[in-house]
């Protein structure tokens, strides 16, 4: 089970909002949101309602400020407990550097901090989650806009979210909390 606390102004202050499953519109209960403490579970949190706009991966933690979540605002809409959704086995994701799942093809069982390392391309423009549920992020080194990957095929980088198909780096879900 999760737990999640919102706060409206930084360093937890402010009016509160305690939440333990997903919520599609946390609009009614705060109007901007500054700090989080995450007490149990894995949480992605989103921008806009119904889990749209930019997305943000949060563990067991407290964050005093939306940077410290690499927010772009403190504007949190909707929330999404994934540890329930989470299978602790082996991950496997691969990315092509085509859509459709063709042209080259790279397979990784681990996180990649820089893809330009590995695939010597920033660009993925489609992927198959074999295992596990993994996290793209727009720069290197796990910085910059983030993409929650559930395991499916992505036939293009618009399936999971993006408006473009540079991918910096990923991590799988893994970790116990």
């Amino acid at each position: 089970m999760g737990k999640i606390i919102f706060y409206e102004d930084r360093n937890f202050q402010g009016r509160s909002f305690e939440c333990s499953s997903d919520n599609p519109d946390l609009q009614p209960h705060f109007n901007a949101c500054n700090s989080v403490r995450v007490e149990n579970g894995y949480w992605m949190l989103y921008e806009r309602p119904n889990y749209m706009g930019h997305q943000y991966f949060l563990k067991r933690g407290e964050y005093p400020d939306y940077q410290q979540w690499q927010g772009l605002n403190d504007s949190i809409r909707s929330c999404r407990l994934l540890t329930q959704h989470l299978g602790f086995g082996m991950n496997k994701i691969r990315v092509y550097e085509r859509g459709d799942c063709k042209g080259e093809m790279m397979e990784f069982l681990e996180d990649c901090p820089n893809v330009y390392d590995r695939f010597c391309s920033h660009e993925i423009h489609s992927c198959n989650v074999l295992d596990g549920y993994w996290i793209f992020y727009e720069l290197p080194n796990y910085k910059g806009k983030q993409y929650l990957l559930r395991p499916g095929e992505y036939k293009r980088f618009t399936d999971w979210g993006s408006q473009i198909a540079k991918v910096g780096s990923f991590r799988h879900v893994l970790e116990p909390y």
